[in-house]
């Protein structure tokens, strides 16, 4: 079992990592009915917490069925932080969780994100504001340093486990690399055989396959993982990993009706949470990763990022399920 304050989980458990634009209630709730053990909302910023900016206000909506659950925050001004922790806590998520990590311009040139990186007593003050000022949790994602010449992930390990974080997840690469390039393992391995390290340590970066998991699970010794690029469009790879960590077998790949179903569930719940024209509109960027690789498919897809009713998606998506129900999926 892996303790983060008083949340338990279970023993290597997977978590899904806060994306931005993705990890809404409807994807969310996706991941968690395929076998996510914890998860966290998109990251939020700080500054648009305390201007009340509707779009921050409404990535605070979290739900019962969720938990538990870590709601991120970012931004680069202890007064910031600390007030919105204060704001993050009246909707009583499991967890408050700190974004170093985001490595888009817009974010680091405000001195935020991974932009903290650079500065360890900064990121060593903002952490602590927010610690101050809520009783939650607080966990942070990071990367492993600004550049492959500034690794400093060791230091960043110690100093924020010292101020009280209580776990720590590290994306394996350097803001400069952005998401290119090969995640580096190791020096999360060497952070987490720190004798001084005792809060759970997790990884994150380039898991998109049950056998990669299972080796890096063996191989890194961490407390567990965080997977975000390969559930999109893909939620199954929770349960996926689960079962080959368990009996050293695959399952069969989600059926063309399993991914109608998902894409169905997503659709629906997009549009009960954000009304059904922006429900409609914003789960068009998802329709591609559901359908990825079936031959003489263009023509749906079409019509799934086109229509504007609901009526007319679901008769879309029965209408896949006729056509290419005998699609063999080969196995992720």
């Amino acid at each position: 079992m892996v303790k983060i304050g008083n949340i338990e989980l279970p023993d290597f458990p997977l978590l899904l990592a806060p994306m931005e634009d993705v990890s809404d209630p409807p994807f969310r709730r996706l991941c968690k009915l395929h076998g996510a053990d914890m998860m966290y909302s998109e990251f939020i910023s700080s500054e648009g917490l305390i201007r009340d900016a509707m779009k921050s206000r409404q990535k605070l909506d979290i739900f019962d069925y969720e938990r538990p659950i870590g709601i991120q925050i970012f931004g680069g001004d202890e007064e910031a932080m600390a007030l919105s922790a204060k704001i993050v806590e009246t909707v009583r998520p499991d967890i408050v969780d700190i974004n170093y990590g985001c490595p888009v311009k817009k974010v680091v040139c405000k001195g935020a994100g991974a932009g903290v990186l650079k500065d360890v007593d900064l990121m060593v003050r903002l952490t602590k504001a927010v610690i101050k000022s809520t009783h939650l949790p607080v966990t942070v994602k990071t990367r492993l340093g600004w550049d492959e010449d500034s690794i400093n992930i060791d230091e960043v390990a110690e100093r924020l486990q010292d101020i009280g974080v209580q776990a720590l997840t590290v994306h394996a690469r350097t803001r400069a690399q952005m998401y290119k390039g090969h995640s580096d393992w190791t020096h999360i391995e060497r952070v987490k055989n720190n004798p001084r390290i005792t809060m759970p340590i997790f990884g994150n970066g380039d898991i998109d396959s049950p056998e990669k998991a299972l080796e890096y699970k063996n191989r890194f010794g961490l407390d567990g993982m965080m997977i975000g690029r390969a559930a999109i469009g893909y939620p199954w790879i929770f349960n996926e990993i689960k079962h080959y960590f368990k009996t050293g077998e695959k399952l069969a790949p989600p059926t063309m009706e399993d991914r109608v179903e998902a894409a169905r569930n997503h659709l629906t719940w997009s549009m009960d949470w954000k009304g059904e024209h922006i429900g409609i509109v914003e789960m068009r960027r998802h329709y591609t990763n559901y359908f990825k690789g079936i031959p003489g498919f263009k023509e749906y897809k079409q019509r799934l990022v086109t229509t504007n009713d609901a009526d007319g998606l679901y008769k879309t998506l029965e209408e896949i399920t006729e056509v290419f129900g005998s699609f063999q999926f080969v196995q992720q």
